[in-house]
C-alpha cells in the first residue's frame, strides 16, 4: 500500500492550520511544522506501518527559519524512498492577510507589524511557493468551500463518516447546554414524572418508553422530527461540519428527553451516521 503524502504550507493566517484539521478529519495523519532532518526517519516509520500512514499530511512554513533552506534536499530523500508527494501553497491577498489578523489580535511571528511580517513571510517562501504543485487562495473562500476545495484534490469525499454527532438529552431547569447546535423542546409530551411507578425511572426503562409510546402525538411528532434532522445532515457536510450537536430537553431531563434521544440516535445510527449519545442530567432529582 503506498502512502499517500501531503507537503502543506503557506502564509500565516491563509488557511494552513485550518487545512490541516480538514485532513485529520479526512483521516489524515498530520504532523505540524515537524523539523526537516527528520523527515527521512518519520518516512521510514510510515513505511513499517502502512496500514496506519495511507495517508499523511506534513505542514512546513516559516517557522522552519533557515532549515527551509534544506528542502530541496527533503525532497530528494522523499523521491529516493520512493514516496509520491504533493505540495499545496495556502496564499491570500495581504489585505485580507491584515484583516484577519486584526481580527484575531493575534502578533505575526515575524516584523514588528502585521504588514512588515508578511512581505518577510514572503520571501522567506518565496522558493517553496514556485515549488508548489496546487496554490490555494483562500482570500475569499468559507470553511466549507476549502474543505470542498481539499476534497476534490485528495479525491476523499465529504462523507457521513466525517460527521460526528452528539446527542444530548438535558433537563431545562438544569440550563441549556451550551455547545448545542439544534435545541428541541420534547416537554410538549406528557410527563412520566407525575405517573404512579414511573417517577424514579428513566427514560432508558421500558415502562417509561412504553407509556411514551403510547401517546399518538409522539408518533406523529418524531417520524417529522427525525426526517427534519436527516435532511439537514447533508448540508452540515457540505458546509464543512465536522461536529453537530443536537440537544433535547425537557424539565428535568430524566424522561421525555432521554427517550427521544435514544430513539433519535438509534435512527441516526441505521443511516449509518457516527452517534455518540449523552444524558446529561439522567441521575438528578433522584
Amino acid at each position: 500500500m503506498k502512502t499517500k503524502f501531503y507537503i502543506v504550507s503557506g502564509m500565516s493566517g491563509a488557511g494552513k492550520s485550518q487545512a490541516l484539521k480538514i485532513f485529520e478529519d479526512f483521516g489524515y495523519i498530520c504532523v505540524d511544522n515537524m523539523p526537516l532532518q527528520m523527515t527521512g526517519d518519520f518516512i521510514d516509520i510510515c513505511k513499517k506501518n502502512p496500514e496506519k500512514y495511507k495517508n499523511v499530511a506534513m505542514s512546513i512554513d516559516a517557522r522552519a527559519g533557515k532549515c527551509l533552506d534544506s528542502f530541496p534536499d527533503v525532497l530528494e530523500i522523499l523521491k529516493n524512498k520512493n514516496v509520491d508527494y504533493r505540495i499545496i501553497f495556502f496564499n491570500s491577498d495581504e489585505d485580507v492577510l491584515i484583516k484577519r489578523y486584526s481580527e484575531t489580535r493575534r502578533k505575526h511571528p515575524l516584523g514588528n507589524s502585521v504588514a512588515e511580517g508578511i512581505s518577510l513571510e514572503r520571501k522567506i517562501l518565496n522558493k517553496l511557493f514556485g515549488m508548489a504543485d496546487e496554490v490555494i487562495d483562500t482570500s475569499n473562500m468559507t470553511i466549507g468551500e476549502l474543505k470542498d476545495r481539499i476534497s476534490k484534490l485528495t479525491g476523499t469525499t465529504a462523507r457521513k463518516e466525517n460527521l460526528n454527532i452528539s446527542v444530548i438529552s438535558f433537563g431545562y431547569k438544569y440550563g441549556v447546554p451550551c455547545d448545542a447546535d439544534i435545541i428541541f423542546d420534547v416537554r410538549f409530551i406528557t410527563n412520566p414524572n407525575y405517573v404512579h411507578g414511573l417517577k424514579f425511572k428513566t427514560g432508558r426503562d421500558k415502562a417509561v418508553k412504553d407509556y411514551i409510546k403510547k401517546q399518538k402525538e409522539f408518533s406523529s411528532f418524531f417520524n417529522i422530527f427525525s426526517k427534519l434532522i436527516e435532511n439537514t445532515l447533508p448540508g452540515y457536510i457540505k458546509e464543512g461540519k465536522s461536529y453537530l450537536t443536537i440537544a433535547i430537553g425537557c424539565t428535568g431531563g430524566r424522561h421525555r428527553s432521554v427517550f427521544t434521544a435514544e430513539e433519535l440516535a438509534a435512527f441516526l445510527r441505521k443511516k449509518k451516521y457516527k452517534v455518540h449519545i449523552n444524558h446529561r442530567d439522567i441521575l438528578r432529582g433522584r
